[in-house]
């Protein structure tokens, strides 16, 4: 309320708990405080409001004027909020009050209600006990009536089967006296099933019988033997009416009838007689024409002369139709038998063992090992290619058909057992059939050499002809890349027929032995033959060796032979180093085939690779040996070639001053010339046939040789100062032609030759000092020393002497 001291402009306030409700904003209630004492400061001038009257001069303007007003309407506006709050918290103290009254009653109430909750739940949980045990009461009587009707119909059911098991032994073989059950057409399926349980409880009891009389016992009953007879009679005439009707359905395709046929003999064995019979009357096992047409497609026109392609071709059409008739077979099987896996696998069984056999048997046949086919006819390798394309091809065939269904058949154990009696033998026919390729490619190589002598003639030896082997006879790596070829193929028949790692080695290795067999003898034989010619041109030139004391006339009739002989030498030469230079890039396809292929099938199996290794190094070891023969003839025609250049060639004046005081001559002798020239021609060929190991042995033998031939061929001569340095000149040429052998050794020889021709230009009084600087010539150079033409003239013996003793 306001006071009498209060402005009177800030009386008219009132404030109320209305004004505090809802969306109250603080800056609306102030406005609306202060519009009325403050109208200048509207945002819009309000209308009727005079304006502030202009300040008198000369006074100071008040700086707020309304502050009095505002001071008191804040005052009162305060008192009035204190009273509000007031309020409210009078209001605030009774509702406190009423809520504990009322939470005071609400948790009375929900004591109450909970006692009555459990109280409710106690009783659901008799009354659920309650109901479980009238639950469980009632299961029992339920299970009492169930057993007692089960009892009910089982006895009425034993009833009917011993009225019928009477019946059936009543008298023996009349079944004409049976009820309506067994003779009734529309009740098959019941008498079926009532007359197995007759059977298998009359054979129980007459055995039952028969044990009884055994040990003499005088009650025993006649028993059920009748009824035995009687039912097995009965069952057989049934079993042969469903097997009738199942017929009669297959040949009109009504499935439906067909499958109830089968139901109901399914009680018989199980079904056995069914299934076989079904299996036996299909066309394709039955029908005459299938077979022969059979035979037709796999063979084509060609008949018993067809080849494995056009027999791969035939069976792919064939069992192509027997897969496809298969799968059709498999649609009625699952349509009309219970157990339709049990006669698919009968189905297939009977498809390999009778009609996928019956083609085998037609195409391959075993040959005897003890007369082998020509191969004008195909040969061993016609039947190993049949067999090899046939297995392949049934492979296929039995994934096809366990695709298909088969049931529990194992076709993989039973096309293996198909195949059983051909692969037992396969490695012998594998290995006779590369024997006999063998044997007719060398009868084919040997008629073509034969042919190609015959038409070029035959030139006499003894005349100097050349001694070279005609091409056929030469080794041919294209002949051993054929080798290599066969086996390959009979590899590849192998891993087709045998999948067992240790079986495959086995055979694997078989078969490779074969080939090193056939590339160590091939090889072989073809360096013997070229080191005939080696043989033959060496006894050619020992036929035209001559003395000494000879007519002009036979001497020149020798050299000229000799020539001959020489270029035969040559020839030979050569024809051995391509010998040996096919026989290593034939060795290499060898190797290269052994790591590409052979490896890989042997690793698998412990000890089968090394002894593979040992047997391929002991094939090459053979022919390394005739190879190394080969090459020392070799050296030996090449150094009788220089032994007979440097008799000829050398003459005694090379190496002595001239008599008619003409100046020394310093190029190379003629018989070096000719040696180097020589060496170079025939070389040629050994520097591009032989690599490796094999030439820098080659050539440091022949370096060696050519050095001792040489050594004893200058102990012939006597020298002059001017004749040591054309020797020295020679050793020079020599030294820088076998520079091209890269034989260190070789070298440094060639250059103590050189040093050691010193002791024949050296004054006689220097050859101390010769000595002192290469000591390592000492023991040849004393033997040369002799040959000075002044080692009588200038006491040099004596002087050899004083320098030994020093």
């Amino acid at each position: 309320m306001p006071s009498a001291t209060d402005p009177p402009a800030a009386l008219p306030l009132t404030l109320d708990l209305e004004d505090f409700k809802g969306d109250f904003s603080f800056d609306a209630l102030f406005g609306s405080l202060v519009d009325e004492l403050l109208p200048e400061f509207r945002g819009d001038d309000a209308p009727g409001v005079p304006p502030p009257p202009p300040p008198v001069l000369g006074a100071a303007p008040p700086v707020f004027p309304a502050v009095d007003e505002l001071h008191g309407l804040f005052k009162h506006s305060c008192k009035e909020l204190v009273d509000l709050r007031r309020q409210i918290d009078k209001r605030l103290q009774n509702l406190k009050k009423e809520v504990a009254t009322q939470d005071a009653k609400h948790r009375k109430t929900l004591g109450e209600l909970e006692k009555g909750v459990d109280g409710l739940f106690d009783s659901f949980a008799r009354l659920d006990s309650r109901i479980s045990s009238v639950g469980q009461t009632a299961a029992k009587i339920g299970d009492h009536l169930q057993s007692a009707e089960s009892q009910r119909e089982t006895a009425s059911q034993t009833i009917d089967l011993i009225k019928y098991l009477m019946e059936f032994n009543s008298t023996p073989g009349d079944l004409m006296e049976l009820s309506p059950l067994f003779s009734d057409d529309s009740r098959v399926a019941e008498a079926a099933s009532i007359a197995q349980k007759l059977r298998s409880f009359a054979e129980e009891d007459a055995g039952r019988h028969g044990v009884t009389s055994a040990v003499g016992s005088a009650n025993a009953s006649r028993g059920l033997e009748v009824a035995v007879a009687n039912l097995q009679e009965y069952c057989n005439e049934l079993e042969n009416r469903l097997l009738a009707r199942f017929d009669t359905a297959s040949q009109r395709r009504e499935l439906s009838t067909m499958a109830e046929c089968a139901k109901i003999l399914s009680q018989f064995n199980r079904g056995t007689s069914a299934m076989q019979h079904y299996v036996a009357t299909r066309p394709m096992f039955i029908d005459v024409e299938i077979m022969n047409t059979d035979i037709q497609v796999v063979l084509g026109d060609e008949g018993p002369q067809a080849d494995s392609i056009t027999i791969a071709e035939g069976l792919s059409i064939l069992y192509k139709e027997i897969a496809d008739t298969v799968r059709k077979e498999a649609t009625t099987i699952m349509a009309v038998f219970p157990s339709p896996n049990e006669v698919m696998s009968i189905l297939v069984q009977r498809v390999l063992e009778q009609r996928v056999t019956a083609i085998l048997d037609r195409i391959l046949i075993k040959p005897s090992l003890a007369s082998l086919p020509p191969l004008e006819e195909g040969g061993l390798l016609q039947y190993l290619r049949v067999l090899a394309v046939a297995y392949d091809k049934t492979k296929e065939l039995g994934k096809e058909l366990q695709s298909i269904s088969c049931g529990d058949l194992d076709i993989e154990g039973l096309i293996e057992s198909i195949y059983v009696s051909h692969k037992d033998e396969y490695t012998e026919f594998e290995q006779a059939s590369l024997r006999q390729l063998y044997q007719s490619k060398l009868a084919e190589l040997r008629a073509e050499a034969k042919q190609q002598s015959d038409s070029t003639g035959t030139i006499g030896r003894s005349k100097g002809a050349s001694l070279t082997a005609s091409p056929q006879q030469q080794i041919s790596v294209t002949v051993v890349t054929e080798f290599v070829r066969w086996n390959e193929e009979a590899i590849s028949r192998c891993t087709l027929l045998f999948s067992q790692p240790a079986t495959v080695a086995a055979n694997v290795r078989s078969i490779f032995a074969c080939l090193l067999d056939q590339v160590s003898q091939y090889l072989t034989e073809g360096l013997d033959r070229a080191r005939e010619s080696l043989n033959e041109a060496a006894a050619l030139r020992d036929r035209f060796v001559i003395g000494t004391s000879v007519s002009r006339r036979v001497a020149a009739a020798a050299a000229s032979a000799a020539e001959a002989a020489a270029a035969a030498g040559e020839s030979s030469f050569r024809s051995f180093m391509i010998a040996v230079q096919r026989c290593a890039s034939s060795v290499a396809i060898l190797q290269q085939y052994f790591s590409n292929t052979i490896s890989r099938l042997l690793l698998p199996v412990d000890g089968a690779h090394p002894s593979a290794c040992e047997d391929m190094g002991s094939a090459v070891s053979v022919v390394e040996a005739t190879a190394h023969k080969g090459l020392l003839q070799c050296i030996d025609t090449v150094m009788s070639e220089v032994e007979r250049l440097l008799s000829s060639e050398q003459k005694a004046t090379d190496y002595r001053t001239p008599d008619d005081g003409a100046a020394p001559d310093h190029r190379p002798t003629n018989a070096c010339t000719r040696i180097v020239g020589y060496l170079s021609r025939v070389l040629e060929v050994a520097f591009s046939a032989l690599e490796g190991l094999n030439k820098q042995s080659f050539l440091t033998e022949l370096g060696n040789r050519l050095h001792k031939g040489l050594l004893n061929h200058w102990q012939k001569f006597t020298f002059s100062p001017s004749g040591g340095l054309r020797l020295k000149r020679d050793i020079t040429e020599y030294g820088e032609f076998v520079r091209s052998f890269n034989a260190p050794s070789i070298d440094e020889k060639f250059e103590l030759l050189g040093i050691m021709a010193n002791v024949f230009i050296v004054a006689p009084e220097s050859l101390a000092s010769l000595f002192e600087g290469t000591p390592s010539i000492r023991k040849d150079a004393l033997r040369f020393i002799q040959l000075r033409d002044d080692y009588k003239t200038a006491k040099i013996a004596s002087m050899l002497n004083s320098i030994m003793a020093e």
